[in-house]
């Protein structure tokens, strides 16, 4: 995929869903991925030509674990002139060493996020994005249909009453492969997590079963993700192109 692509992309999901208005300061959460890098990417391209004036900040919560080195994605932030800060935590020690939890991923999720928020705030953000794809909507619905017994996935845009911030997800609209060829494609300085849970978790049997059945039944992957677009599911704002997503 070619930044111009990954720049349609996104655009189209801002616009569908208003995720950008004029003077926001959006705070990308930056894991070291190459989700969080591609919405690096297409954020700060967006910002060049978008109607709606924006700011970014980069920022990374830092867990605490050896071996995680966040010097290419510095330099990379450097290089697109965009400001990068990283939180340095003791989830990492928390959680494994001190409370040595058996389901670490709720907790750390929530101490993480928790971490990110308070450091955008204090930059003056009033706007998160997460480089959540449509790969990753596909799955919290299974997730949800699974384990929960409810048709349901993360919305597009959702406002955090308790924090007074909003959080988008710009790249909803594109594929994980596309992704992929973009990291490839782009050189992308991907930090891979050095945490011990990585990999071994609910999301990712429901990533493998996404896979294995897009793989029996092609095109399935595009047809669940049509159906939670066109779902009316609850919590989601409306979205501005009222015809069914195809």
């Amino acid at each position: 995929m070619k930044l111009q692509q990954l720049l349609s992309y996104a655009r189209r999901a801002v616009d569908d869903y208003d995720m950008i208005q004029p003077g926001d300061k959006i705070a990308i959460g930056i894991s070291g991925g190459k989700d969080s890098l591609t919405l690096l990417y297409a954020l700060h391209g967006l910002k060049r030509f978008y109607p709606n004036p924006f700011e970014i900040e980069a920022i990374t919560v830092d867990l605490g674990f050896d071996g995680f080195d966040l010097s290419p994605i510095q330099k990379l932030c450097d290089e697109l002139g965009v400001r990068y800060t990283v939180v340095k935590t003791d989830i990492g020690r928390i959680i494994f060493d001190e409370r040595k939890e058996k389901n670490p991923c709720a907790l750390c999720a929530k101490m993480r996020k928790g971490a990110f928020n308070d450091q955008a705030k204090a930059l003056g953000c009033n706007k998160l994005a997460y480089g959540h794809h449509k790969d990753d909507l596909v799955e919290t619905m299974l997730l949800s249909l699974i384990f929960e017994g409810r048709f349901f996935s993360f919305s597009p845009k959702t406002y955090l009453d308790r924090m007074d911030i909003t959080l988008i997800r710009p790249l909803i609209y594109v594929n994980e492969a596309d992704v992929i060829g973009f990291q490839h494609k782009y050189n992308l300085p991907v930090c891979k997590s050095p945490c011990p849970a990585n990999g071994y978790t609910k999301r990712e049997y429901a990533k493998n079963l996404a896979k294995q059945l897009n793989l029996e039944h092609p095109g399935a992957m595009e047809r669940m993700f049509s159906a939670i677009i066109n779902g009316n599911i609850s919590s989601w704002p409306k979205r501005n192109d009222q015809r069914p997503y195809k």
